[in-house]
């Protein structure tokens, strides 16, 4: 029991350096533990590791990627949510503060991601030239240009996806296909997904989950 408090007390406070680094502020690790146990275990699990493919899997991501997640569900002075989803709106609106956003996007980044697998041996051979290569006869970059050679991805604008569930990732891309979503700074991943097919989508998407 003392080895594992000890654990998650260095694994806060990595989280917490990282946050404060790019804030210059110390996130209040108790109070985000507290809201991830009691507001946000119902989606995403206490520890940031959901159980629902639906709900993305936080723990182990970039805490400066998820703080930018946070702001950008948020309302400001009155106008639309840059990133809206119903649920989502909602909840963030619990935080009260920018502080609490910075201390939940350090809690769950301090956690250990427990990851997910590819699952379709067919599309394997697809993915894989997607995301190292991408498509250059339509424009397409390779996914692992911004997301990294093993989808770790780079803190603030491109998130790990190393692990992250295949439906999931499959339904952002559609999303920002659409335009659903129109958070990704200089329409990058709208201009990126607007290229690629059904089929295309899901073999990148089960690709990166099995990365590691």
């Amino acid at each position: 029991m003392i080895k594992r408090s000890l654990l998650l007390s260095l694994l806060l406070a990595t989280g917490s350096i990282q946050v404060q680094a790019e804030t210059g502020s110390q996130p209040d690790l108790a109070k985000a533990k507290q809201i991830a146990e009691t507001v946000c275990a119902g989606c995403h699990s206490a520890d940031g590791n959901s159980q629902l493919s639906a709900n993305p899997k936080l723990a182990g991501q970039h805490p400066e990627y998820l703080y930018k997640q946070l702001s950008n569900f948020s309302s400001v002075d009155g106008k639309a949510p840059e990133r809206v989803n119903a649920v989502m709106n909602g909840m963030v609106a619990m935080l009260s503060t920018d502080e609490d956003k910075k201390a939940m996007a350090a809690y769950f980044a301090s956690q250990q991601l427990k990851p997910e697998s590819a699952k379709n041996n067919d599309t394997i051979v697809l993915g894989q030239q997607l995301w190292r290569a991408g498509d250059a006869s339509k424009g397409l970059p390779a996914c692992a240009g911004c997301h990294g050679p093993a989808g770790a991805g780079l803190p603030v604008q491109y998130p790990r996806l190393s692990g992250q569930f295949a439906e999931y990732i499959e339904a952002q891309l559609k999303l920002f296909r659409s335009g659903e979503r129109a958070n990704d700074p200089a329409k990058m991943m709208r201009m990126i997904a607007i290229k690629m097919t059904d089929p295309e989508i899901k073999a990148v998407s089960d690709y990166a989950a099995g990365l590691r």
